[in-house]
């Protein structure tokens, strides 16, 4: 079995914040901590100051991808 394309640029991508594409049409951002048994580990912000580590198997997602850097321009 091949490997989905994301998944080459997931070791390049631990530590950063991502945006993951679901399977289902959805999606979410986070952090990617790591990856463990055919799962990521991203860490997610819930309100106020509480984060979440969450799991979310392979199956799942259909792609991820790294945030781009701010543009230094200003925005005001």
């Amino acid at each position: 079995m091949t490997m989905p394309p994301w998944q080459h640029k997931v070791n390049y991508l631990i530590g950063q914040p991502i945006g993951i594409s679901f399977a289902n049409g959805q999606g979410t951002s986070g952090v990617l901590c790591g990856v463990s048994n055919g799962k990521l580990m991203v860490i997610e912000y819930l309100y106020h100051t509480q984060f979440a580590l969450k799991q979310y198997d392979f199956t799942m997602i259909a792609d991820i991808s790294g945030f781009p850097p701010c543009n230094q321009q200003r925005l005001y």
